[in-house]
């Protein structure tokens, strides 16, 4: 299917839109409001939805009423959309995954601290997650920081972590057939695809620097044993698990969230057993890291 977004030729009315963002904690995560994305964005509106990403990380939109080329216009106005290597996508648009947990299952896709996709060479940029069917309690998402994670971490360990690269594999994600279960999963030979990225990253908009390690995806520093690693690893793990970094997005049907994987990670939490729960995801391709 062919790439397309509207962005620039729709808000014709001449009805100004006034774009309202809602800082959700001190460091991460806004709401969006004044926007019916279904009719897409004027420049204006899209440059102040993009700076809005860029300052929070993680921005999502309530209520709103999006068909499939809606949704996936909306995405390709930030860039090349990706396929996800692991699943194919819903009938006529190939870049939209469908995550659905059923009432009887009990795995949840999703529920370990990860930034998406780290053992690309083009890990995507951007993640979008829209809520088509919800439960009634649970299934909300945690979100982390991981510029401040870096910030804080004392100038000893952010020069010895500068000087590392990290090896990031597919291999390390559990393969359990529950949790693929969730979307139409593909590429099961492809389960070693491995990428190498530096273990502190500097964000190629912002230019601001994070962590850029996670415990699904990090098989280790490069050089060295996974024995070896794992100390340090796990030791920025926690640090990645701290409250003062996070934010939790409560969601609701029709909601459409969009986060930044060079500057965050995030946990789908698995609390909502015998409900189901259907998300429809898009990512958008990112580039090296640097």
């Amino acid at each position: 299917m062919m790439q397309r977004n509207l962005r620039g030729l729709i808000d014709q009315s001449g009805i100004k839109s006034v774009v309202e963002i809602i800082p959700q904690s001190s460091t991460i995560g806004a709401e969006v409001r004044g926007l019916d994305i279904s009719v897409g964005l004027s420049d204006q509106q899209f440059e102040q939805v993009n700076q809005a990403f860029l300052d929070y990380q993680i921005i999502f939109f309530r209520d709103q009423q999006l068909s499939p080329q809606q949704y996936n216009d909306f995405a390709l106005g930030f860039g090349r959309l990706k396929d996800y290597l692991f699943a194919d996508g819903i009938d006529g648009f190939p870049y939209i995954t469908e995550i659905v947990k059923t009432e009887t299952e009990t795995e949840s896709f999703g529920s370990f601290w990860h930034s998406d996709s780290a053992y690309m060479e083009l890990p995507p940029k951007i993640t979008m997650l829209y809520a088509r069917q919800i439960p009634t309690r649970g299934g909300d998402t945690l979100f982390a920081d991981t510029y401040s994670v870096y910030d804080d971490l004392s100038p000893g360990l952010k020069a010895t972590l500068e000087s590392l690269n990290a090896v990031n594999s597919a291999s390390v994600v559990p393969r359990d057939e529950d949790i693929y279960a969730a979307v139409k999963s593909k590429n099961s030979d492809k389960s070693d695809q491995s990428a190498v990225h530096p273990v502190i990253r500097r964000h190629e908009e912002t230019g601001k620097k994070s962590l850029y390690v996670n415990s699904i995806h990090t098989l280790g520093f490069e050089g060295m044993t996974r024995e070896e690693s794992l100390p340090l690893l796990n030791y920025l793990y926690q640090q990645v698990t701290r409250p003062e970094y996070s934010f939790r997005l409560r969601w609701a049907e029709n909601t459409l969230a969009m986060w930044d994987n060079r500057c965050t990670q995030h946990y789908a939490l698995n609390d909502y057993h015998g409900q189901r729960r259907v998300m429809h995801r898009i990512i958008v391709e990112g580039e090296h890291p640097q």
